[in-house]
């Protein structure tokens, strides 16, 4: 039987998600790889267990996560069931709908249809009455922005969700799905973009500062590049990592060219002189301003958790480390 580590919350560090009331771990899991019905279940609840043993109490899923879609929110309601329901109310636990999830034109997008249908599905899949956040998983361009920001409303009138998001949305769909949400008194906290040392669309477009303007919170994905700023290519590409297998569309050996294993090698003597492992830095680098609520992390072993969230004790950045960073990956 499970027992959570007693000194949990004193390891991690917890941000209040732009103006709510609700408090975030800096670091939060995400399920989006490692829990499909493709992995053990022995490693899956190893992976929750360190996790909320190290003080991380946000699990973020999405209906369409696996594979097959679906997979990880049911392996992980059925780990929520067996060792974990007796810490429910110590949990923040997110899910979302925006992508393909069933055949026909009603499972996709963003209608009130598909949302709330959604939703009851992820309920069901997890053994819960309530997610703590849901979220439009991308912005839809044929639903009218009302429809989908009112059934995001709904869902939080009919009980099913304590709080809405949107992920994926840039500062201009965000100020418009603002607009309507504070009408309608939704408490609408937290925002989802992609976001690393080398995706920094969020600066260029304005959305960091103007969900930080707003009180919005944000919770960032891909901090890592997916595997790219971390010791895995330091030494070209590895048969077993994700580029090495081709397992995923967003990083293919294509797309680590020769040029970028350089920079990568940079970084990681700058994260040395700091004392931190490349991942250290590269989720230190999007804590260091306080804008960021939390980092969105995956992992595929407990040590990578342990590893990973001590990111939070040197968020400290000197001028001269950030130029070297800006200078490595060619920012001006």
């Amino acid at each position: 039987m499970y027992t959570p580590d007693a000194s949990r919350y004193s390891v991690m560090k917890y941000n209040r998600t732009g103006k709510s009331g609700l408090k975030l771990p800096a670091v939060s899991l995400g399920l989006w790889h490692n829990f499909g019905d493709t992995e053990s279940l022995s490693n899956m609840k190893e992976l929750i267990f360190k996790a909320f043993d190290l003080g991380i109490t946000h699990f973020d899923l999405a209906n369409n996560y696996g594979p097959p879609p679906g997979a990880a929110e049911k392996n992980f309601g059925r780990i929520l069931k067996e060792d974990l329901s007796a810490y429910r109310d110590e949990l923040i636990i997110s899910t979302k709908a925006g992508y393909g999830m069933w055949e026909g034109p009603y499972g996709d997008f963003g209608s009130r249809k598909y949302l709330l249908a959604s939703l009851d599905q992820s309920l069901k899949r997890m053994n819960l009455d309530y997610v703590d956040i849901f979220y439009h998983h991308r912005p839809d361009p044929e639903t009218p922005l009302e429809e989908t920001m009112m059934a995001l409303d709904s869902a939080v009138r009919q009980g099913k969700a304590l709080y809405v998001g949107l992920s994926n949305y840039n500062k201009n769909q965000l100020k418009e799905a603002y607009k309507i949400l504070k009408e309608l008194r939704t408490p609408f906290i937290i925002n989802q973009p992609s976001y690393s040392m080398l995706n920094r669309w969020i600066e260029t477009d304005g959305l960091k500062d103007y969900a930080n303007e707003i009180g919005i919170g944000l919770i960032v994905f891909s901090p890592l590049a997916q595997g790219v700023l971390t010791d895995r290519y330091l030494k070209g590409i590895p048969k077993d990592s994700r580029a090495g297998r081709g397992v995923s569309p967003f990083l293919t050996k294509e797309k680590i060219t020769e040029s970028q294993l350089e920079m990568v090698r940079k970084l990681n003597a700058i994260a040395q002189a700091r004392g931190q492992t490349l991942a250290q830095m590269a989720l230190s680098w999007i804590l260091k301003d306080g804008k960021i609520t939390s980092v969105l992390i995956g992992a595929s072993k407990a040590s990578q958790l342990e590893e990973n969230v001590r990111c939070i004790e040197n968020t400290y950045f000197t001028d001269d480390e950030l130029k070297a960073i800006d200078n490595a990956v060619s920012v001006n």
